[in-house]
């Protein structure tokens, strides 16, 4: 199988980088692709700069990534209750080229935050819009105060969240079998 997976926040200590990158150590015996999105940063997105210039060759790049894999494994980071910044152009893009550029691709989608709801906003908005860009979301994770629940070397220390965590890896496990 083949994983891609990457963190929605172009920030160089992503604590949503750092939860992806913690859930993929359950994968282990999988192809993983993990991607950095500032491997795929972009001009800002404008009709103008479409009708004059044409999509952006790492646009091209992530739908090909995407279209390669088996499942994606994506954390949102929240801005002002929202996407990042960096992860909506990205979008625009994509979405200029395939508007279901999630092409049908099992998802495993998860938010965290250093603040009590977790992402939870960006995470609604997602669970909302996604399927619209034809994401097939298997399930979803939210880490709440990751400060205070997620340890470098051990991943998620609080331990209903930590079953929670795992509930959902393995159904994302099952939900890949059907």
């Amino acid at each position: 199988m083949k994983i891609l997976a990457f963190a929605g926040s172009n920030s160089s200590r992503s604590i949503n980088r750092k939860l992806v990158i913690h859930t993929l150590s359950y994968f282990e015996e999988e192809k993983i692709t993990l991607l950095d999105l500032n491997d795929f940063e972009m001009p800002l997105f404008s009709v103008d700069r479409e009708r004059n210039d044409g999509y952006p060759h790492k646009a091209h790049q992530l739908l090909e990534l995407i279209a390669a894999c088996d499942l994606m494994i994506v954390s949102l980071a929240e801005h002002n209750n929202s996407y990042t910044t960096a992860f909506k152009n990205v979008m625009d893009w994509c979405s200029r080229i395939n508007g279901k550029f999630f092409q049908n691709k099992p998802m495993l989608l998860m938010s965290t935050s250093p603040g009590g709801f977790g992402g939870g906003n960006v995470m609604n908005s997602a669970k909302a819009y996604f399927p619209k860009c034809s994401a097939n979301i298997l399930d979803t994770f939210s880490l709440p105060s990751f400060n205070q629940n997620f340890e470098e070397n051990e991943g998620i220390i609080h331990p209903e969240l930590k079953a929670d965590f795992m509930s959902k890896i393995k159904a994302v496990r099952e939900g890949l079998k059907k």
